[in-house]
């Protein structure tokens, strides 16, 4: 019997730059029309915190973004060339003395060493954390670049706060999540960083990285701005090994504009005053000893910028088919917070909310959502999506389409990677894997799809301007693993620019 198939190619999502200018291509269209905020020549004031000798080769690394730099990657419509600072976001980067802070070398040199047995993590971050915050205030700069060496940057300690009893548990969640993942796909490392994406991870409350823990630390303080880490190997790579200093140029200085508060771009055809919610969970240690999942929800419009809220701790078996769930009062609870929270932050509540899970909705989580929108929204989508075994190969050599969608037998694959037509290349190592999506009420799987595809293109940590996932889910891990971080009292900063 042969199941019927359909597959549609949806367009690739165009977004917008200065003056209305549109393109699929975020460097091209930066290269020629400016950032979309559009404020003419702007200064952004960084703040530099690192050893002597880091800090001095970061001053280098940033004087050569003024000029111009060529790519040298092979393919000129991926890798395009650097055109300078002010002619890739019309701004400089100012580094003044005084937003200028560095470590002292034999403190840190004692207290790496330390860390690398066991000893002294917390005290580590304590030294960068007193620099960073040294330049918080009113007259401080726009983000904090953080100059880190290699060893420093893949430091991971054995989390010291969990009991055998919390550490046994955690372990058997992380065999059961590894399982899942290798259920799904191919071990490969491009597949299974995939699956990751998608997945609570018990190895985040395992393990403290310096990397996190000094974001979460920095937040923390009231009049923190984000941080933006720097390698030293990624300043001293040459041009010949992986990616050129063009390539590295156009990320990170795209990340930094927007987390001095800058936007790059924004996407053209999502309709106005719609709010896009992202719902995951995440392993966290509760003081009293028990291990819960904290709920999160990341929410994306046009009209108001993106946040996160944390939500309702949940204990850990309150599972289904192994996976979290909200009860109907946790559900409510959560999307009364977003809704309140678009609300303060564009004047009006939303005309319709499109919530994104990476689960299949339990019946207590659509009684609790529908709760919430009564009396206060008019639509709401329910829309799931998760890894896939299932893989779609064309006649002869090509990968399927970015935005190619298939359905069948009542089941539907949407590929947010795949083959790039405007750079006329995969840009994957192995077969690509779509995303199999669902709605819990009737919608319309297309339209949904589209949405999908614009919110890939809100990645404003890369200026490739392609994800995996939907900016509702993107950032997912990266809130989550900073929640392990924070206590239970404390409220994290809702803006995105602090997790990126």
């Amino acid at each position: 019997m042969t199941l019927p198939l359909k597959i549609d190619v949806l367009p690739e999502p165009e977004v917008e730059f200065a003056n209305g200018a549109c393109d699929v291509d975020p460097r091209r269209g930066l290269a020629a029309n400016g950032p979309v905020d559009n404020r003419g020549l702007r200064t952004v004031r960084l703040g530099l915190v690192g050893l002597p000798e880091d800090v001095k080769a970061a001053r280098v690394w940033f004087d050569r973004l003024r000029q111009f730099s060529p790519a040298y990657e092979g393919n000129s419509n991926r890798f395009r060339n650097w055109p300078g600072l002010e002619g890739a976001l019309n701004c400089k980067f100012e580094i003044d003395d005084r937003f200028v802070r560095t470590i002292d070398p034999a403190s840190y040199n004692t207290l790496f060493k330390d860390a690398l047995l066991g000893k002294s993590f917390n005290e580590l971050v304590d030294l960068f954390d007193g620099k960073v915050s040294a330049l918080f205030g009113d007259d401080g700069p726009d983000c904090i670049v953080t100059c880190i060496q290699p060893d420093l940057g893949d430091l991971r300690v054995a989390n010291p706060g969990l009991s055998p009893e919390e550490r046994r548990a955690l372990e058997v969640l992380r065999a059961e999540e590894e399982s899942d993942q290798l259920a799904l796909f191919q071990p490969s490392p491009d597949e299974l960083k995939a699956a990751e994406s998608l997945y609570t991870m018990a190895d985040d409350l395992l393990f403290r990285t310096f990397y996190r823990a000094l974001k979460a630390r920095a937040m923390m303080h009231d009049e923190a701005v984000p941080i933006q880490f720097l390698r030293t190997d990624t300043m001293a790579r040459a041009d010949d090994k992986g990616q050129s200093f063009a390539t590295r140029a156009w990320n990170i200085a795209t990340s930094i504009y927007y987390k001095a508060r800058g936007i790059p771009w924004r996407p053209t055809d999502l309709p106005r005053n719609v709010c896009f919610v992202g719902v995951s969970f995440h392993h966290m240690k509760k003081r009293s000893g028990h291990l819960v999942y904290a709920s999160v929800a990341q929410a994306y419009s046009t009209d108001v910028e993106p946040f996160a809220l944390k939500g309702a701790s949940i204990d850990h078996e309150q599972r289904r088919d192994r996976q979290p769930y909200l009860n109907a009062s946790q559900a409510k609870s959560l999307l009364d917070d977003v809704i309140a929270q678009y609300r303060y932050r564009a004047g009006v509540s939303p005309d319709r909310v499109v919530i994104h899970k990476t689960t299949t909705y339990q019946p207590e989580e659509l009684e609790g959502f529908k709760e919430a929108i009564r009396d206060e929204v008019a639509l709401i989508d329910f829309v799931w999506m998760r890894a896939t075994s299932f893989r779609l190969v064309r006649k002869g050599l090509q990968e399927p389409w970015r935005g190619t969608l298939c359905t069948l037998n009542n089941d539907s694959y949407l590929f947010t990677g795949g083959f790039v037509p405007w750079w006329n290349e995969y840009p994957g190592m192995h077969i690509p894997a779509p995303l199999e999506l669902g709605c819990a009420t009737p919608s319309s799987i297309k339209d949904r799809s589209k949405e999908i595809l614009t919110l890939s293109k809100m990645n404003w940590n890369s200026s490739d301007g392609i994800s995996r996932l939907p900016i509702t889910l993107l950032f997912a891990r990266k809130v989550g693993e900073l929640m392990c971080e924070l206590s239970d009292n404390v409220a994290p900063k809702p803006s995105y620019r602090f997790y990126i």
